[in-house]
Protein backbone atom coordinates (compact mmCIF):
# COMPACT_ATOMS: atom_id res chain seq x y z
CA UNK A 1 0.00 0.00 0.00
CA UNK A 2 1.29 3.44 -1.03
CA UNK A 3 1.67 6.02 1.48
CA UNK A 4 -0.08 9.17 0.38
CA UNK A 5 1.89 12.45 -0.10
CA UNK A 6 0.70 15.94 0.91
CA UNK A 7 1.61 18.70 -0.61
CA UNK A 8 0.69 22.87 0.73
CA UNK A 9 -1.87 25.08 -0.87
CA UNK A 10 -1.15 28.12 -1.66
CA UNK A 11 -2.89 30.72 -4.37
CA UNK A 12 -5.07 27.88 -5.37
CA UNK A 13 -2.09 25.38 -6.38
CA UNK A 14 -0.95 22.48 -4.99
CA UNK A 15 3.26 23.19 -4.25
CA UNK A 16 5.92 21.06 -3.25
CA UNK A 17 9.41 22.91 -2.12
CA UNK A 18 10.96 19.55 -1.85
CA UNK A 19 11.48 19.50 2.01
CA UNK A 20 9.43 16.67 3.30
CA UNK A 21 7.37 15.45 6.70
CA UNK A 22 6.91 12.05 8.20
CA UNK A 23 3.04 11.54 9.57
CA UNK A 24 3.45 8.84 11.60
CA UNK A 25 0.53 6.98 13.57
CA UNK A 26 1.63 7.53 17.84
CA UNK A 27 -0.21 3.76 17.89
CA UNK A 28 2.13 1.94 15.73
CA UNK A 29 4.93 4.35 14.56
CA UNK A 30 3.47 3.34 11.06
CA UNK A 31 4.22 6.09 8.29
CA UNK A 32 0.62 7.70 7.07
CA UNK A 33 1.72 9.95 4.97
CA UNK A 34 4.36 12.51 4.12
CA UNK A 35 3.82 16.36 3.66
CA UNK A 36 5.68 18.79 2.11
CA UNK A 37 7.31 21.08 4.75
CA UNK A 38 6.60 24.96 4.68
CA UNK A 39 8.83 27.56 6.03
CA UNK A 40 8.43 31.33 6.27
CA UNK A 41 9.23 31.50 2.50
CA UNK A 42 6.29 29.58 2.20
CA UNK A 43 4.13 31.59 4.67
CA UNK A 44 5.00 34.62 2.84
CA UNK A 45 3.65 33.23 -0.65
CA UNK A 46 0.43 32.47 1.14
CA UNK A 47 0.38 35.81 2.78
CA UNK A 48 0.97 37.92 -0.31
CA UNK A 49 -2.02 35.36 -2.29
CA UNK A 50 -4.56 36.16 0.55
CA UNK A 51 -3.78 40.08 0.57
CA UNK A 52 -3.89 40.15 -3.71
CA UNK A 53 -7.58 38.11 -3.13
CA UNK A 54 -8.33 40.20 -0.31
CA UNK A 55 -7.26 43.40 -2.87
CA UNK A 56 -9.04 41.83 -5.55
CA UNK A 57 -12.28 41.40 -3.73
CA UNK A 58 -13.96 38.70 -5.40
CA UNK A 59 -14.69 36.91 -2.19
CA UNK A 60 -15.50 39.46 -0.10
CA UNK A 61 -17.98 40.78 -2.38
CA UNK A 62 -19.99 37.41 -3.15
CA UNK A 63 -23.49 38.09 -1.29
CA UNK A 64 -23.23 36.54 2.44
CA UNK A 65 -25.53 34.10 1.20
CA UNK A 66 -23.63 32.61 -1.39
CA UNK A 67 -20.59 32.19 1.05
CA UNK A 68 -23.05 30.46 3.43
CA UNK A 69 -23.74 28.11 0.68
CA UNK A 70 -20.26 27.10 -0.10
CA UNK A 71 -18.95 26.29 3.73
CA UNK A 72 -22.52 24.43 3.47
CA UNK A 73 -21.76 22.48 0.65
CA UNK A 74 -18.07 21.72 2.05
CA UNK A 75 -19.60 20.49 5.49
CA UNK A 76 -21.63 18.14 3.13
CA UNK A 77 -18.71 17.00 1.71
CA UNK A 78 -17.26 16.17 4.94
CA UNK A 79 -20.20 14.49 6.26
CA UNK A 80 -20.53 12.08 3.16
CA UNK A 81 -16.57 11.21 4.22
CA UNK A 82 -16.93 11.12 7.82
CA UNK A 83 -15.79 7.07 8.51
CA UNK A 84 -12.95 7.64 6.56
CA UNK A 85 -11.63 10.96 8.07
CA UNK A 86 -12.86 9.95 11.60
CA UNK A 87 -10.19 7.19 10.65
CA UNK A 88 -7.56 9.37 9.16
CA UNK A 89 -7.90 11.52 12.31
CA UNK A 90 -7.51 8.32 14.35
CA UNK A 91 -4.14 7.19 12.71
CA UNK A 92 -2.89 10.31 12.56
CA UNK A 93 -3.02 11.45 16.23
CA UNK A 94 -4.26 8.86 18.22
CA UNK A 95 -7.66 9.48 19.35
CA UNK A 96 -9.74 6.90 19.36
CA UNK A 97 -12.05 6.35 16.37
CA UNK A 98 -15.32 6.83 18.99
CA UNK A 99 -13.89 10.50 19.88
CA UNK A 100 -13.30 11.23 15.88
CA UNK A 101 -15.72 10.37 14.53
CA UNK A 102 -18.57 11.87 16.94
CA UNK A 103 -16.03 15.29 18.22
CA UNK A 104 -13.09 15.60 15.51
CA UNK A 105 -15.30 15.41 12.61
CA UNK A 106 -19.21 15.14 13.93
CA UNK A 107 -19.02 18.32 15.76
CA UNK A 108 -17.10 20.32 13.11
CA UNK A 109 -19.40 19.32 10.26
CA UNK A 110 -22.35 20.67 12.98
CA UNK A 111 -20.10 24.19 13.74
CA UNK A 112 -19.44 24.89 9.75
CA UNK A 113 -23.16 24.47 9.13
CA UNK A 114 -24.28 26.71 12.31
CA UNK A 115 -22.02 29.24 10.70
CA UNK A 116 -22.97 29.27 7.74
CA UNK A 117 -26.50 29.51 8.89
CA UNK A 118 -25.55 32.61 11.12
CA UNK A 119 -23.51 34.05 7.29
CA UNK A 120 -26.88 33.86 5.99
CA UNK A 121 -28.49 36.37 8.41
CA UNK A 122 -25.57 38.46 9.92
CA UNK A 123 -26.30 42.24 9.65
CA UNK A 124 -23.07 43.36 7.61
CA UNK A 125 -24.95 46.75 7.31
CA UNK A 126 -28.01 48.26 8.97
CA UNK A 127 -29.62 51.63 9.75
CA UNK A 128 -28.28 53.16 13.88
CA UNK A 129 -30.72 55.53 15.10
CA UNK A 130 -31.31 58.54 13.69
CA UNK A 131 -28.78 61.64 15.02
CA UNK A 132 -30.08 65.20 15.92
CA UNK A 133 -30.73 68.15 16.13
CA UNK A 134 -28.89 68.25 12.62
CA UNK A 135 -30.84 65.36 10.93
CA UNK A 136 -28.52 62.67 9.62
CA UNK A 137 -28.86 58.98 9.08
CA UNK A 138 -25.96 56.43 10.85
CA UNK A 139 -25.30 53.60 9.01
CA UNK A 140 -23.29 50.33 11.10
CA UNK A 141 -21.15 48.27 9.01
CA UNK A 142 -19.42 45.09 9.80
CA UNK A 143 -16.30 44.37 7.14
CA UNK A 144 -13.91 41.47 6.99
CA UNK A 145 -10.50 42.27 8.55
CA UNK A 146 -8.37 41.09 5.65
CA UNK A 147 -5.91 38.29 5.76
CA UNK A 148 -6.14 36.19 8.69
CA UNK A 149 -3.71 33.98 10.07
CA UNK A 150 -4.74 30.46 11.95
CA UNK A 151 -2.82 28.47 13.74
CA UNK A 152 -4.09 25.31 15.36
CA UNK A 153 -2.46 22.37 17.33
CA UNK A 154 -2.19 18.55 16.80
CA UNK A 155 -5.14 17.28 19.36
CA UNK A 156 -8.33 18.39 18.12
CA UNK A 157 -7.11 19.82 14.44
CA UNK A 158 -10.22 19.78 12.50
CA UNK A 159 -12.55 21.28 15.13
CA UNK A 160 -10.68 24.27 16.04
CA UNK A 161 -9.52 24.89 12.32
CA UNK A 162 -13.45 24.95 11.95
CA UNK A 163 -13.62 27.58 14.78
CA UNK A 164 -11.27 29.82 12.74
CA UNK A 165 -11.60 29.31 9.28
CA UNK A 166 -15.38 29.29 9.16
CA UNK A 167 -16.18 32.58 10.41
CA UNK A 168 -13.30 33.66 9.10
CA UNK A 169 -14.46 32.94 5.48
CA UNK A 170 -18.11 33.82 6.32
CA UNK A 171 -17.13 36.98 7.15
CA UNK A 172 -15.60 37.75 3.81
CA UNK A 173 -11.48 37.26 4.66
CA UNK A 174 -8.97 35.58 3.37
CA UNK A 175 -6.77 32.97 5.15
CA UNK A 176 -3.89 31.32 5.51
CA UNK A 177 -3.99 28.28 8.23
CA UNK A 178 -0.93 27.03 9.30
CA UNK A 179 -1.73 23.46 11.34
CA UNK A 180 0.46 21.42 13.58
CA UNK A 181 3.15 19.60 11.86
CA UNK A 182 2.09 16.46 13.83
CA UNK A 183 -1.12 16.09 12.81
CA UNK A 184 -2.21 18.29 9.59
CA UNK A 185 -3.86 15.63 7.23
CA UNK A 186 -7.23 17.20 8.26
CA UNK A 187 -6.32 20.51 7.48
CA UNK A 188 -5.12 19.50 4.00
CA UNK A 189 -8.40 16.93 3.16
CA UNK A 190 -10.40 20.61 4.07
CA UNK A 191 -8.42 22.78 1.81
CA UNK A 192 -9.22 19.81 -1.19
CA UNK A 193 -12.95 20.12 -0.29
CA UNK A 194 -12.77 23.85 -0.58
CA UNK A 195 -11.18 23.45 -3.71
CA UNK A 196 -13.93 21.33 -5.42
CA UNK A 197 -16.42 23.94 -3.54
CA UNK A 198 -15.29 26.41 -6.55
CA UNK A 199 -13.65 28.64 -3.56
CA UNK A 200 -11.42 31.59 -5.38
CA UNK A 201 -7.95 30.73 -5.35
CA UNK A 202 -6.25 32.54 -2.40
CA UNK A 203 -9.26 32.72 -0.03
CA UNK A 204 -7.92 29.88 1.77
CA UNK A 205 -4.08 28.55 2.17
CA UNK A 206 -2.51 26.12 3.70
CA UNK A 207 0.96 25.87 5.09
CA UNK A 208 2.29 22.74 7.08
CA UNK A 209 5.28 23.70 8.84
CA UNK A 210 7.13 24.09 12.19
CA UNK A 211 6.06 26.45 14.94
CA UNK A 212 9.16 28.02 15.03
CA UNK A 213 9.81 28.32 11.73
CA UNK A 214 6.29 29.04 9.88
CA UNK A 215 4.13 29.99 12.91
CA UNK A 216 6.24 32.43 13.96
CA UNK A 217 6.41 33.81 10.64
CA UNK A 218 2.71 33.92 10.41
CA UNK A 219 2.87 35.84 13.48
CA UNK A 220 5.17 38.48 13.13
CA UNK A 221 3.75 39.32 9.54
CA UNK A 222 2.99 43.13 8.42
CA UNK A 223 -0.04 42.18 6.12
CA UNK A 224 -2.03 39.65 8.28
CA UNK A 225 -5.15 41.56 10.47
CA UNK A 226 -5.85 38.73 13.00
CA UNK A 227 -4.16 35.90 14.16
CA UNK A 228 -6.83 33.11 15.73
CA UNK A 229 -4.41 30.53 17.72
CA UNK A 230 -5.01 27.53 20.24
CA UNK A 231 -2.42 26.14 21.91
CA UNK A 232 -0.57 26.32 25.17
CA UNK A 233 -0.48 29.70 27.31
CA UNK A 234 3.45 29.77 26.29
CA UNK A 235 2.94 30.46 22.69
CA UNK A 236 0.22 32.19 23.42
CA UNK A 237 2.01 34.84 24.88
CA UNK A 238 4.25 34.82 22.29
CA UNK A 239 1.87 34.90 19.20
CA UNK A 240 0.24 38.34 21.36
CA UNK A 241 3.80 39.54 21.33
CA UNK A 242 4.27 39.13 17.97
CA UNK A 243 1.34 40.74 16.82
CA UNK A 244 2.10 43.92 18.57
CA UNK A 245 4.09 45.52 15.71
CA UNK A 246 0.90 46.43 13.25
CA UNK A 247 -1.41 45.52 16.20
CA UNK A 248 -3.06 42.51 14.90
CA UNK A 249 -6.14 41.60 16.28
CA UNK A 250 -5.76 37.93 18.03
CA UNK A 251 -8.20 34.99 19.32
CA UNK A 252 -6.38 32.50 21.96
CA UNK A 253 -7.55 30.05 23.16
CA UNK A 254 -4.71 28.82 25.41
CA UNK A 255 -3.88 26.42 28.57
CA UNK A 256 -6.17 25.07 31.41
CA UNK A 257 -6.48 23.36 34.80
CA UNK A 258 -10.06 22.26 35.14
CA UNK A 259 -11.77 21.77 38.11
CA UNK A 260 -14.45 19.77 38.81
CA UNK A 261 -16.18 20.11 42.25
CA UNK A 262 -18.62 17.10 43.33
CA UNK A 263 -20.77 18.09 45.85
CA UNK A 264 -21.87 16.13 48.90
CA UNK A 265 -25.00 15.32 47.52
CA UNK A 266 -23.54 14.47 44.30
CA UNK A 267 -25.13 11.36 42.83
CA UNK A 268 -22.26 9.01 41.80
CA UNK A 269 -24.04 6.99 39.49
CA UNK A 270 -23.37 9.75 37.13
CA UNK A 271 -20.70 11.54 38.64
CA UNK A 272 -17.85 9.15 38.94
CA UNK A 273 -18.23 8.14 35.05
CA UNK A 274 -18.71 12.16 34.02
CA UNK A 275 -15.64 12.71 36.03
CA UNK A 276 -13.82 10.18 34.06
CA UNK A 277 -14.95 11.22 30.95
CA UNK A 278 -13.84 14.96 31.81
CA UNK A 279 -10.70 13.91 32.28
CA UNK A 280 -9.84 11.58 29.85
CA UNK A 281 -11.77 12.20 26.62
CA UNK A 282 -9.56 12.15 23.79
CA UNK A 283 -6.74 10.14 25.77
CA UNK A 284 -6.61 13.56 28.39
CA UNK A 285 -5.09 15.58 25.61
CA UNK A 286 -7.63 18.71 26.24
CA UNK A 287 -7.62 22.03 27.10
CA UNK A 288 -10.43 22.33 28.69
CA UNK A 289 -10.69 18.45 30.51
CA UNK A 290 -11.82 18.40 34.08
CA UNK A 291 -8.02 17.39 35.52
CA UNK A 292 -8.79 18.41 39.27
CA UNK A 293 -11.20 16.60 40.87
CA UNK A 294 -12.49 18.01 44.17
CA UNK A 295 -13.97 15.58 46.55
CA UNK A 296 -15.45 16.13 49.86
CA UNK A 297 -12.97 14.48 52.62
CA UNK A 298 -15.95 12.57 54.20
CA UNK A 299 -16.82 10.84 50.89
CA UNK A 300 -13.13 10.83 49.38
CA UNK A 301 -12.52 7.12 49.99
CA UNK A 302 -16.09 6.09 48.81
CA UNK A 303 -15.42 8.34 45.38
CA UNK A 304 -11.57 6.77 45.11
CA UNK A 305 -12.85 3.36 45.21
CA UNK A 306 -15.13 3.58 42.69
CA UNK A 307 -12.97 5.43 40.43
CA UNK A 308 -10.21 2.88 40.58
CA UNK A 309 -13.22 0.34 39.93
CA UNK A 310 -14.01 2.37 36.26
CA UNK A 311 -10.49 3.41 35.24
CA UNK A 312 -9.86 -0.68 35.65
CA UNK A 313 -12.44 -1.28 33.17
CA UNK A 314 -11.27 0.80 30.26
CA UNK A 315 -9.08 -0.66 27.12
CA UNK A 316 -6.19 0.53 26.06
CA UNK A 317 -5.01 -0.03 22.38
CA UNK A 318 -5.59 0.68 18.94
CA UNK A 319 -7.51 3.66 18.37
CA UNK A 320 -8.97 2.14 15.50
CA UNK A 321 -10.83 -0.62 17.61
CA UNK A 322 -14.19 0.11 18.30
CA UNK A 323 -13.66 -1.33 21.66
CA UNK A 324 -10.36 1.06 22.51
CA UNK A 325 -11.49 3.75 25.49
CA UNK A 326 -7.65 5.54 25.42
CA UNK A 327 -5.49 5.39 22.41
CA UNK A 328 -1.72 6.44 22.52
CA UNK A 329 -0.30 10.18 23.18
CA UNK A 330 0.48 12.15 20.18
CA UNK A 331 4.54 11.71 20.51
CA UNK A 332 7.45 9.38 22.43
CA UNK A 333 8.28 13.06 24.11
CA UNK A 334 4.22 13.99 25.19
CA UNK A 335 3.90 10.67 27.09
CA UNK A 336 7.29 10.93 28.81
CA UNK A 337 6.25 14.55 29.98
CA UNK A 338 3.02 13.17 30.96
CA UNK A 339 5.17 10.14 33.03
CA UNK A 340 7.38 12.93 34.29
CA UNK A 341 4.55 14.86 36.05
CA UNK A 342 3.11 11.43 37.68
CA UNK A 343 6.36 10.65 38.95
CA UNK A 344 7.00 14.34 40.06
CA UNK A 345 3.80 13.76 41.99
CA UNK A 346 4.72 10.82 43.97
CA UNK A 347 7.88 12.61 45.08
CA UNK A 348 5.83 15.88 45.97
CA UNK A 349 3.18 12.77 48.25
CA UNK A 350 0.82 11.97 46.10
CA UNK A 351 -0.46 8.75 45.35
CA UNK A 352 -1.36 6.80 42.16
CA UNK A 353 -4.66 4.53 42.92
CA UNK A 354 -4.35 2.91 39.67
CA UNK A 355 -2.22 3.29 36.42
CA UNK A 356 0.71 5.54 36.04
CA UNK A 357 2.74 3.99 33.90
CA UNK A 358 3.13 3.18 30.11
CA UNK A 359 1.47 -0.33 29.26
CA UNK A 360 3.46 -3.37 29.02
CA UNK A 361 2.96 -5.74 26.22
CA UNK A 362 4.59 -6.21 22.41
CA UNK A 363 1.26 -4.19 21.24
CA UNK A 364 1.83 -0.96 23.12
CA UNK A 365 5.76 -1.59 22.05
CA UNK A 366 6.07 0.99 19.42
CA UNK A 367 3.58 3.40 20.40
CA UNK A 368 3.56 6.20 22.85
CA UNK A 369 0.53 5.14 25.85
CA UNK A 370 0.21 5.86 29.42
CA UNK A 371 -2.39 4.08 30.98
CA UNK A 372 -5.34 6.08 32.53
CA UNK A 373 -4.07 7.09 36.14
CA UNK A 374 -5.87 8.51 39.34
CA UNK A 375 -3.68 10.39 41.73
CA UNK A 376 -5.00 10.94 45.28
CA UNK A 377 -3.48 12.55 48.51
CA UNK A 378 -3.20 15.66 45.50
CA UNK A 379 -2.29 19.13 47.38
CA UNK A 380 -3.64 22.45 45.69
CA UNK A 381 0.22 23.45 45.43
CA UNK A 382 1.61 20.24 44.39
CA UNK A 383 2.74 20.69 40.34
CA UNK A 384 0.33 18.28 39.39
CA UNK A 385 -2.51 20.35 40.36
CA UNK A 386 -0.99 23.48 39.09
CA UNK A 387 0.18 22.81 35.35
CA UNK A 388 -1.07 21.32 32.43
CA UNK A 389 -0.32 17.56 32.60
CA UNK A 390 -2.18 16.93 28.70
CA UNK A 391 -2.88 13.40 29.11
CA UNK A 392 -5.24 10.59 31.04
CA UNK A 393 -4.20 11.61 34.44
CA UNK A 394 -6.96 12.49 37.23
CA UNK A 395 -5.76 14.33 40.06
CA UNK A 396 -7.60 14.05 43.48
CA UNK A 397 -8.03 16.68 45.93
CA UNK A 398 -10.19 16.61 49.14
CA UNK A 399 -11.77 19.28 50.58
CA UNK A 400 -14.32 20.23 53.63
CA UNK A 401 -16.21 22.89 53.37
CA UNK A 402 -17.74 24.10 49.82
CA UNK A 403 -16.12 27.82 49.89
CA UNK A 404 -12.60 25.75 50.38
CA UNK A 405 -13.58 23.91 47.33
CA UNK A 406 -14.44 27.30 45.63
CA UNK A 407 -10.96 28.42 46.94
CA UNK A 408 -8.90 25.51 45.28
CA UNK A 409 -11.08 25.44 42.67
CA UNK A 410 -10.36 29.21 41.49
CA UNK A 411 -6.48 29.83 42.99
CA UNK A 412 -5.16 29.13 39.36
CA UNK A 413 -4.23 31.26 36.35
CA UNK A 414 -5.99 29.22 33.89
CA UNK A 415 -9.60 29.58 33.63
CA UNK A 416 -10.91 27.45 30.82
CA UNK A 417 -13.64 25.16 32.13
CA UNK A 418 -15.14 24.30 35.46
CA UNK A 419 -17.80 22.12 37.10
CA UNK A 420 -20.25 20.91 39.28
CA UNK A 421 -21.93 17.96 40.96
CA UNK A 422 -24.88 17.45 43.05
CA UNK A 423 -28.50 16.64 43.18
CA UNK A 424 -29.84 20.99 44.58
CA UNK A 425 -29.78 23.02 41.91
CA UNK A 426 -30.06 26.07 43.33
CA UNK A 427 -26.97 25.05 45.07
CA UNK A 428 -25.25 24.10 42.06
CA UNK A 429 -25.65 26.81 40.25
CA UNK A 430 -24.51 29.20 43.26
CA UNK A 431 -21.50 27.15 42.79
CA UNK A 432 -20.92 27.70 39.28
CA UNK A 433 -21.79 31.35 39.32
CA UNK A 434 -18.91 31.59 41.88
CA UNK A 435 -16.28 29.94 39.18
CA UNK A 436 -13.65 31.52 37.35
CA UNK A 437 -13.91 30.09 33.99
CA UNK A 438 -15.24 31.02 30.85
CA UNK A 439 -17.45 27.53 30.25
CA UNK A 440 -19.34 25.76 33.34
CA UNK A 441 -20.20 22.20 33.35
CA UNK A 442 -23.15 21.14 35.65
CA UNK A 443 -23.33 17.83 35.75
CA UNK A 444 -21.71 16.81 32.88
CA UNK A 445 -18.50 18.05 30.66
CA UNK A 446 -17.32 18.60 27.67
CA UNK A 447 -21.10 19.65 26.27
CA UNK A 448 -19.54 21.76 23.11
CA UNK A 449 -22.58 23.05 21.48
CA UNK A 450 -22.05 25.31 18.49
CA UNK A 451 -24.63 27.89 20.10
CA UNK A 452 -22.37 28.79 22.89
CA UNK A 453 -19.24 30.06 22.45
CA UNK A 454 -15.51 28.95 23.62
CA UNK A 455 -12.77 30.64 25.73
CA UNK A 456 -11.34 31.21 28.75
CA UNK A 457 -10.23 33.41 31.72
CA UNK A 458 -7.15 34.63 32.74
CA UNK A 459 -4.30 33.32 31.04
CA UNK A 460 -6.43 30.85 29.21
CA UNK A 461 -6.91 33.25 26.28
CA UNK A 462 -8.38 36.23 25.00
CA UNK A 463 -11.70 36.50 23.33
CA UNK A 464 -14.49 33.42 21.95
CA UNK A 465 -14.81 31.45 19.37
CA UNK A 466 -17.88 29.88 18.03
CA UNK A 467 -21.56 30.83 19.61
CA UNK A 468 -23.93 33.43 18.65
CA UNK A 469 -21.13 35.99 17.63
CA UNK A 470 -18.75 34.17 16.02
CA UNK A 471 -18.36 36.33 12.94
CA UNK A 472 -18.00 39.57 14.91
CA UNK A 473 -14.56 38.19 16.07
CA UNK A 474 -13.49 38.15 12.51
CA UNK A 475 -14.73 41.96 11.19
CA UNK A 476 -13.98 45.93 11.90
CA UNK A 477 -16.83 47.56 12.60
CA UNK A 478 -17.51 50.95 10.80
CA UNK A 479 -20.10 54.06 11.72
CA UNK A 480 -21.11 56.26 8.99
CA UNK A 481 -22.82 59.72 9.27
CA UNK A 482 -24.86 60.76 6.35
CA UNK A 483 -26.18 64.36 6.57
CA UNK A 484 -29.55 64.83 5.79
CA UNK A 485 -30.09 68.45 6.05
CA UNK A 486 -28.46 70.36 3.04
CA UNK A 487 -26.95 73.07 5.00
CA UNK A 488 -25.04 74.46 7.98
CA UNK A 489 -28.28 75.75 9.74
CA UNK A 490 -27.40 73.79 13.59
CA UNK A 491 -23.93 72.21 12.75
CA UNK A 492 -21.08 72.70 14.95
CA UNK A 493 -19.09 74.66 12.57
CA UNK A 494 -19.11 77.95 14.58
CA UNK A 495 -17.09 76.08 17.14
CA UNK A 496 -14.40 76.85 15.03
CA UNK A 497 -15.47 79.34 12.29
CA UNK A 498 -17.35 81.77 14.78
CA UNK A 499 -20.61 83.04 13.75
CA UNK A 500 -21.16 84.83 10.07
CA UNK A 501 -21.38 88.48 10.25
Amino acid sequence: MSVPHYQNFINGAWTDNGQVLEVRSPATGELVATVAKGGAAEIDAAVAAAKAAHAAGVWRNTPPAERAALINAVAGDLAGRLEELAALQSRENGATIRVTGALHVGLSIANMQFIAAQAAEYEFEKAGPEIGPVPAEGILRREPLGVVGAIVPWNIPLLTIVWKVTPALAAGNTVVLKPDEHAPLLALELAKAFEAAGLPAGVLNVVVGEGHDAGARLSQHPDVRKIGFTGSTEVGKSILGASADNMKRVTLELGGKGPNILLDDADLDVAIDGAIYACMANNGEACEAGTRLLVPNSRKDEIVERLVARVGTMKIGNPLDPATDIGPLITADQRDRVLAHIAKAETQGAKVAIGGSAPAGEEFANGYFVEPTVLTDVTPSMTVACEEVFGPVLSVLGYDTVDEAIAIANDTEYGLSAGVWGTDETRVLDVARQLEAGMIYVNDWHVLHPAYPFGGYKQSGLGREGGPNALDAYTEQKYISVDRSGGVENKAYALVLGTPA
